[in-house]
């Protein structure tokens, strides 16, 4: 029962009431706390539903299927699966291709201008000819995410949320993965300190949402009749798949890929879940490797290359009998890069987090040009000072035996020492700051993973520093980028630069520079994002050498636990900027301190098992809740509840803030019965309100009663709270019977199904599965609706169609067996009922953040 507080939030600001308001009422609204400038969670993000509504056309189903439908029906989801696994490996090979055949045209015209200007002195026009490059290419970039802004960046944080429950406007629709494939290709080609593995797994989780639906809004023409796998449940664990496989494509790793799904994203998991994803991993990383190694080596069928980031082999020269990849002594070593690679990762995040901060105040609130013209200032920068550190800040070394022979560890993707530049350098001599950034940057981890003695200290000191800084600079910016490779390659430098040291000053001839720099990769990385067993996995297989395992997983502990001391993953920053209510793995210790009666809703807003049209017309129009409890008004019994039961008499407390304003919702709905089509409406109802009187509408409701035979009470729809009631009327036990949607309530409505007062209720249409679900996963608006066919005195019975058993809890139930609830199950209603079947309340995602249960543990204190 998602709230929206964007129009209290306007009226206060209105009516500078801002300062007055308690750290409690700002986390309710997500507004910004002045004093710790945070953004807190905004209440306008609904949730996702993975909890099964077990209805009446849902159990139809279940009847009508045998063991041989529900085998066809799996079958159908391994296919689907596989497809999807396929499609996300060839969009990675339809970016790859591109990346490679923009990059090389755009090198090869400004390499020969530079070796043509470099005698004549029009160096000049040689950095014209790279900006114009660029330009154009960031350019086209930003104008796709001016289509699409929710392409821009990697797409994990967003992703993320999607996983965790939350519903994030436009992230998988088709247009999305479009613009994202697209743009990511122009941002990389462009020179951008992007990376394109980010993307990948945004595009893949889109063509995980997107293709089992088999229809898409962009497409609105092409329709097929596949009503299956319409729900968020559904559409999460395909999700989930796509997402893998992105992983799997990027770094050719399905098992890190599944591990990913698992870790970062998915808070609900089962044992078939994992061997779909592992399936749709696999069938990602087979794809792209089978298509990548018939194009670029022309032998097909022959898995040369198993992702678009591929780390080569790990392998000493085979003259050096005294070299080892790393031996016992190295992991003090590699422990100490930890705690600066995780050192370097908070400072990256605090900068970064600085710098998204002032777009959202300055730059995002004005015209979408200004965000182009960021996007091509940074790629103006980037060009510059790659051109000019490469002219003035490189070294011309002599091209040593061992550059021309190779050591031993040439991978099948690049051929290292080809890549060498000699960029504004003599013959026979080589510039290492060039051969840094005048190559893809794939090329460069090569390079600096493989070539041994290429570059020196001072050259990796200010390629770590310029890179360090651009790349924090350029993540956020209005393009589709990736920070796996800016990352890799930082930590790389870092890495290399500590193993020169330790050669040139200790005299440990016998490390290994390779070794040293993947390790300081990994520790930049792992600073930065924060992963710990995916990222170990993915590494391990992207090096093909399970013997760096545990050096790995070392590192990446220590830098997460050495930068979370300071502030949090860079995915967690931008998910917290976004204000999304993003819900952890747990809650505190001392959040148990809290009842779910603290930090549940009160205010409830209900209907009956059989209400007119009228009614849930209004209650739809005034509130924006989506989720409504069923109840019926306990008449009968209610003296007996109400006479010394202790029970009653401590819910008392949890119902007195409700009812103060059911008054209050039924003023709110019969003035919005003034904008009901239905002038019929209009009339019938004053005529009601003018002519009935109580007694008639007890006679009335007797014989609906006695003359019909239900399940639930058929209670008169009509009678709501008022201002005139007794306290007995209002606090009469209001029983829950089940959970209702927004969603069907206006399926309902649109269809038609209803019956009138002189029919009995299984008169009432009857709707499938596939009918309610048709229009999933973009329902109509209850105001887009024409309802002036619908007599507004007609009935509907809800009974059928909503949840009769979800997922509830008491009272005085602890907020950590809440939240693990609420979390494992993937739930985004949980409804609050007492020992006598009485619903009190409801908790939302939003009732279950951080900074809302703070809110209310701080309240707590100042109560006791």
């Amino acid at each position: 029962m998602a709230r929206c507080g964007c129009g209290a939030r306007l009226c206060c600001c209105c009516c500078g009431e801002r300062e007055s308001r308690t750290p409690e009422e700002l986390t309710i609204l997500g507004e910004t706390h002045e004093e710790e400038d945070e953004i807190l969670p905004r209440k306008d993000y609904e949730s996702l539903d993975y909890d099964r509504c077990i209805n009446d056309p849902y159990l139809e189903i279940l009847e009508s299927m045998d063991n041989k439908k529900a085998q066809r029906y799996e079958a159908v989801k391994w296919v689907l699966v596989f497809a999807i696994g396929v499609c996300t490996g060839l969009v990675g090979l339809f970016v790859d291709f591109f990346v490679r055949l923009f990059t090389q045209l755009k090198f090869q015209v400004v390499q020969s201008s530079v070796e043509e200007c470099t005698e004549k002195g029009c160096l000049a026009l040689s950095l014209l000819e790279l900006l114009g490059f660029n330009l154009t290419f960031v350019f086209l970039a930003s104008l796709l995410v001016l289509i699409q802004p929710v392409a821009a960046g990697s797409g994990i944080p967003e992703i993320k949320c999607y996983l965790n429950g939350v519903k994030v406007p436009g992230v998988v629709r088709l247009r999305t993965v479009v613009c994202k494939a697209a743009g990511v290709l122009f941002s990389v080609a462009g020179g951008l300190f992007v990376g394109k593995e980010g993307p990948m797994i945004h595009s893949g989780a889109v063509v995980g949402a997107g293709l089992p639906q088999f229809q898409s809004i962009s497409l609105r023409k092409i329709q097929f009749n596949f009503p299956y796998f319409r729900s968020d449940r559904d559409k999460r664990d395909f999700v989930s798949a796509g997402a893998a496989a992105g992983v799997a494509a990027a770094f050719g790793a399905p098992i890190g890929g599944t591990l990913f799904s698992l870790e970062e994203g998915s808070s609900f998991w089962n044992q078939g879940l994992t061997w779909k994803v592992l399936f749709c991993s696999m069938a990602a990383t087979f794809t792209l490797n089978f298509f990548r190694s018939g194009i670029q080596f022309g032998s097909w069928g022959s898995f040369q290359l198993p992702g678009l980031l591929n780390f080569g082999e790990f392998k000493c020269s085979e003259s050096d009998k005294k070299c080892h990849l790393w031996t016992a002594v190295d992991l003090g070593f590699f422990i100490l890069m930890g705690i600066v690679g995780g050192l370097l990762g908070a400072t990256f995040n605090c900068l970064n987090k600085r710098l998204a901060k002032y777009r959202m105040r300055n730059v995002h609130p004005k015209p979408k040009l200004v965000r182009v013209l960021e996007s091509l200032l940074v790629s103006l920068t980037t060009t510059v000072v790659v051109f000019v550190a490469s002219m003035v800040l490189g070294e011309c070394r002599q091209l040593s035996p061992s550059s021309h022979s190779g050591n031993g560890t040439l991978s099948l993707q690049e051929d290292v020492n080809s890549s060498i530049k000699t960029f504004f350098c003599p013959n026979e001599t080589y510039n290492d700051m060039a051969t840094l950034f005048f190559n893809p940057q794939e090329s460069a981890i090569l390079q600096l993973f493989h070539q041994d003695g290429t570059f020196s200290p001072v050259t990796l000191s200010l390629f770590f520093l310029l890179y360090f800084l651009l790349s924090c600079w350029t993540y956020g910016i209005s393009v589709p980028s990736g920070l796996f490779v800016p990352s890799l390659l930082c930590g790389a430098a870092f890495g290399r630069l500590v193993a020169n040291l330790l050669k040139s000053y200790i005299g440990l001839d016998h490390i290994y520079s390779g070794t040293f720099a993947l390790i300081g990769a990994a520790a930049f990385l792992g600073g930065v994002v924060r992963m710990t067993i995916s990222l170990t996995v993915i590494l391990i297989e992207s090096t093909n050498e399970i013997t760096y395992g545990l050096p790995i997983m070392i590192t990446l502990m220590v830098a997460k636990w050495t930068g979370d001391f300071f502030n949090k993953g860079i995915y967690d920053i931008h998910v917290n900027l976004r204000g999304v209510p993003l819900l952890e793995w747990e809650t505190g210790v001392e959040m148990d301190k809290l009842r779910a009666s603290d930090i549940m809703e009160p205010n409830l807003t209900y209907v009956y098992p059989h209400t007119r049209i009228q009614s849930l017309v209004s209650i739809l129009r005034t509130t924006v809740h989506h989720a409504f409890p069923v109840v019926t008004e306990n008449r009968g019994n209610e003296r007996e509840f109400m006479k010394g039961n202790q029970l009653i008499s401590n819910n008392i407390k949890f119902k007195k803030s409700s009812i103060l304003t059911r008054a209050g919702e039924q003023r709110k709905r019969s003035q919005s019965m003034k904008s009901y089509p239905s002038s019929e409406l209009r009339n019938m109802c004053d005529e009601h309100i003018a002519t009935e009187e109580p007694p008639e509408k007890e006679d009335l409701l007797q014989q609906m009663l006695e003359r019909r035979y239900t399940p639930y009470p058929n209670l008169y729809p009509d009678q709501s709270p008022s201002e005139e009631w007794t306290m007995e009327e209002r606090f009469r036990p209001l029983t829950f019977h089940g959970l209702i949607l927004r969603s069907q309530l206006v399926t309902l409505l649109d269809r038609g199904v209803c019956y009138s007062e002189s029919q009995l209720s299984a008169s009432q249409p009857r709707l499938s599965h596939a009918e309610m679900s048709e229009d999933y996963p973009r329902y109509p608006d209850i105001h887009d609706l024409d309802l002036t066919l619908l007599n507004p005195r007609m009935i509907v019975d809800v009974t059928p169609y909503m949840n009769p058993s979800p997922f509830t809890v008491s009272p005085n139930t602890h907020v950590s067996q809440v939240f693990n609830l609420f979390r494992t199950m993937g739930l985004r209603h949980l409804p609050v009922v007492n020992a006598v079947g009485e619903v009190v309340g409801i908790i939302t995602r939003h009732n279950l953040t951080h900074e809302f249960l703070q809110a209310r543990l701080r309240q707590h204190y100042q109560t006791i």
